[in-house]
């Protein structure tokens, strides 16, 4: 074989992998869907507020905010914060609030509970008779969506 039928039939091979590449990525990303987080009725618009998901029931909730499947915060503005997680893949997911408001990334506790606002989804309280579980958290994403989740401060 000549040095340029070598040459042409890399510059093909190349081609074919690179189109592969870009249609596997688009794919991929044509099932994948956006979920918008709103908390509204924050104490003071002080720190931030994290954002944790969690896809499934291990390490959920996780107070030291380290064992999660994705992880995002934004700031507060007038006692709201909203943030989007992105390229989801479908599946059963349930998301966990903090409002940091000293900003140092984990949930502070006092003698037993909470210092901080806490939430998670398809929850209105939380207590000892009530505490948080996934399988009572979860719920399906397959599109893209918004979920509100209340603030609570115990």
């Amino acid at each position: 074989m000549t040095m340029s039928k070598l040459i042409k039939y890399g510059t093909l091979f190349s081609s074919l992998w690179l189109a592969f590449v870009l249609f596997s990525s688009f794919k991929e990303l044509q099932n994948s869907y956006s979920l918008t987080v709103n908390v509204e009725n924050l104490r003071n618009s002080k720190g931030v507020v994290q954002y944790i998901i969690y896809d499934s029931e291990v390490n959920f909730p996780d107070q030291d905010l380290k064992s999660f499947y994705k992880k995002g915060k934004a700031e507060i503005v007038d006692n709201r914060s909203t943030f989007t997680f992105k390229n989801l893949p479908k599946g059963e997911y349930a998301v966990h609030i903090l409002h940091d408001e000293n900003k140092n990334g984990k949930t502070d506790i006092g003698f037993i509970k909470p210092k901080e606002g806490i939430g998670f989804s398809n929850y209105q309280s939380i207590g000892l008779n009530n505490r948080p579980k996934f399988e009572k958290a979860k719920f399906a994403v397959s599109k893209n969506d918004t979920v509100s989740i209340k603030t609570i401060y115990l």
